[in-house]
């Protein structure tokens, strides 16, 4: 009941700050995505850091205000107090601290006040909190917010507002929570704002159920000091299961991701989740054209790889840059063509799959794909290629068909392409859940949900490698080339035909019903035959 009481409330700061946002002329801006998330990770980062120096000291555990308390102690004091937190902890100066603004409202230009303590943050915590670009380039954590008000002579009334927002809510209470709760908060905080069902390029957000049957389905047995990877990485979702499932301090991420918005998303994403150790390896760039994880000169391998990658996107600019002798290896199956019309149906996750391919690491490495379920079944191209290599092999450890629906954002109907370096021996588990699942309303499109039994159904079947009729079939590496390299599960299933014991005058009886039935069709259509030639003749009498 208290986690829900801390649900609702902080989704009511959520809003609450939209609301002042509105106010102000950027409701549905696109520049309101920044202002919320940026703001409500200062909040974030102010009411945690309080939460950690007071397990540091009992002195300010005691105080009813921690930040007046502090502010007795000399700087030499406070400097060692930042010493003692945890390398990954954000430090935050005196002068930085939210009472310190609110205190400060009725200051000459209090929006470039507001502006320059978020600066100062930045840099202060800019070794550890900064997401790089492709090229080394650092992003900072905290944006000039204000300058985002166009008519100057509110910028200060907005900032005021924005804080006031603030004062009087704490995280305090709710920072012993784990992945469950802050799933749940992350999913509402932009939820606005990652809503492009076009299929652009790594702005996809994966339901929170496929998610959780992928990283379920991949962590089957406790593991360590383990790297997980994503190269089309979006706000996250599929990365911080994956974490949860392992143990946050048991893996490190890796992720790389064109979308600037994508990457400002998963940065809070691991702040929130307490994977602030991994903020490092979170790379904005072009996966595909310059991948950046190397290890000395050559890319690097993964021992987790999760993916839902753009399916379709317009990659011509830069397609036959990647259609290189280095590039050999890595694209295998080949690179799409260029077609003459839609180009934005050009199929980059064909190269998506043979990247994560390549970037597993030997014999142990393990993934999960969210494909178009057209991919498991095509005939021939790049597609037949690729489920070829993961046959001979020896790399696929399964397929789970999804519901119709389960993306809102997309008709496409898709599937978990499940690969394993390990399963060498086979034992393959291809499983059809397309009938599972409540279609509910989802805006302007149907949604298919997943209950938390039925989630559990496909892990558990899965993992058990259990054969369950018209559900999952468990095949060989052989018999998957019988069948063409098929991948989809209804190719497998026995046909069942039903027997009936009858005897030869009951057979003979049932045959002259047949006959008799057949012969008065026949009658029927000589009469129809007659009638429409009747038709015919009239109507070229009428013409003459």
């Amino acid at each position: 009941m208290i986690t829900q009481d801390f649900t609702d409330k902080t989704k009511e700061l959520i809003d609450n700050l939209k609301g002042v946002c509105a106010s102000y002329g950027l409701g549905n801006d696109g520049n309101e995505f920044k202002i919320i998330t940026q703001v409500f990770l200062y909040k974030f980062m102010n009411d945690k850091l309080g939460y950690e120096l007071k397990q540091l000291d009992p002195v300010l555990k005691k105080s009813e205000n921690w930040e007046q308390e502090i502010a007795k102690y000399t700087d030499k004091q406070y400097e060692m107090l930042l010493l003692r937190l945890s390398p990954d902890s954000a430090k935050l100066k005196r002068e930085h601290f939210l009472s310190n603004l609110h205190n400060k409202q009725n200051k000459e230009e209090f929006a470039k006040f507001f502006d320059d303590t978020l600066r100062d943050i930045s840099i202060f915590n800019n070794d550890i909190f900064s997401v790089k670009t492709g090229t080394g380039a650092k992003i900072k954590l905290f944006d000039e917010l204000s300058n985002y008000i166009t008519d100057s002579s509110i910028r200060d009334n907005f900032c005021r507002a924005i804080i006031n927002q603030l004062v009087n809510f704490s995280f305090e209470k709710i920072f012993h929570q784990k992945f469950d709760f802050f799933s749940t908060i992350f999913e509402y905080l932009i939820k606005d704002y990652n809503k492009d069902g076009g299929g652009k390029y790594a702005e996809y957000y994966t339901p929170h159920a496929v998610a959780k049957i992928m990283a379920s389905i991949l962590v089957d047995k406790p593991v360590s000091n383990v790297t997980c990877y994503d190269p089309s990485a979006g706000s996250g979702t599929l990365l911080m299961n994956l974490a949860h499932s392992i143990g946050e301090d048991r893996c490190t991420i890796y992720s790389q991701d064109i979308s600037q918005k994508s990457s400002s998303m998963l940065r809070l994403n691991l702040i929130l989740n307490n994977l602030v150790h991994s903020i490092q390896n979170i790379i904005q760039g072009n996966t595909l054209l310059t991948p950046y994880h190397k290890t000395d000169d050559k890319l690097m391998k993964f021992d987790y790889i999760v993916s839902n990658p753009p399916f379709k996107l317009d990659f011509s600019d830069y397609r036959n840059d990647l259609d290189t002798k280095q590039n050999h290896n890595r694209f295998f199956a080949g690179i799409p063509k260029i077609p003459n019309k839609d180009k934005d149906k050009m199929a980059i996750y064909l190269l998506f799959i043979q990247h994560i391919m390549f970037s597993l690491s030997e014999k142990k490495g393990k993934a999960a794909i969210v494909v178009p379920t057209g991919f498991i079944t095509a005939q021939s191209g790049i597609e037949k290629k690729i489920r070829e290599k993961l046959i001979e092999d020896k790399m696929l450890r399964g397929v789970v068909s999804m519901p119709s629906n389960i993306f809102a954002t997309t008709g496409t109907n898709v599937s978990v392409l499940f690969l394993d370096k390990a399963n060498t021996k086979g034992n393959i588990v291809l499983m059809d859940a397309s009938k599972l699942g409540t279609t509910i309303k989802d805006g302007k499109n149907q949604k298919t949900v997943l209950s938390a039994d039925e989630e559990n159904l496909i892990i558990n079947t899965f993992k058990e490698h259990k054969t369950v009729e018209n559900f999952t079939v468990v095949v060989s590496y052989e018999q998957i080339k019988e069948k063409n390299y098929s991948l989809s599960a209804g190719q497998y299933f026995d046909v069942k035909i039903e027997y009936t014991d009858i005897t030869a005058e009951e057979f003979e009886k049932k045959i002259n019903a047949y006959k008799s039935n057949l012969n008065s069709f026949f009658d029927e259509s000589k009469k129809l035959e007659k009638e429409i030639k009747k038709q015919i003749d009239w109507l070229v009498y009428e013409e003459k």
